[in-house]
Order: structure tokens, then C-alpha cells, then sequence
């Protein structure tokens, strides 16, 4: 079964509730996982979409995840959310 939901910061599946991040009042966050998003805010707001592609490009390839899956991951992410922000400024 494929995924349904995806972070919109980092791409990774957040169909399963304890994947996914946490506002202030302690309820679950539907756009974001719990590495991104953590009480209400990002765990790291000053983050840029190169280091994400960075760090994720890293974890994905430590986890052996197929190079198909890191290309896609990596190409979706300008497209996320978080990220579309950037495009404006």
C-alpha cells in the first residue's frame, strides 16, 4: 500500500499518527512529521531547502532506500509547502 499522506517539509510518510508532528496543544499536525514540526512550530525554522535536500538526500541513502525513491524525494520538495515560501522572497 502506498502512502497517502507526505510531509510537506520533508517528504516522509506520515499516514501512520505517531509519524506525524505536534501542535502547541498537543494534537497531531496532518501537513507535518514529527523530525519537522513539533509543538506548533519547525524543530529547525532556519533551515533551507538545500540543507533539507542535503539531509534528507543523506538519510534516505543510509536507510539503502532505492536511488528512484531519493530522486523523487528529492525532486518533489521545491513543491512542498514549506518550501513554496521561498519561491515568493
Amino acid at each position: 500500500m502506498s502512502p497517502k499522506l507526505f510531509c510537506q517539509s520533508c517528504t516522509m510518510p506520515i499516514d501512520d499518527m505517531a509519524d506525524r508532528g505536534t501542535e502547541k496543544d498537543g494534537s497531531k499536525n496532518n501537513e507535518y512529521c514529527k523530525y519537522c514540526y513539533q509543538d506548533g512550530h519547525f524543530i529547525n525554522p532556519g533551515m533551507s531547502l538545500q540543507e533539507m535536500k542535503e539531509l534528507i538526500g543523506t538519510q534516505m541513502k543510509q536507510m539503502s532506500l532505492p536511488e528512484n525513491i531519493i530522486e523523487g524525494s528529492l525532486r518533489a520538495l521545491p513543491h512542498l509547502k514549506r518550501w513554496q515560501k521561498e519561491k515568493v522572497l
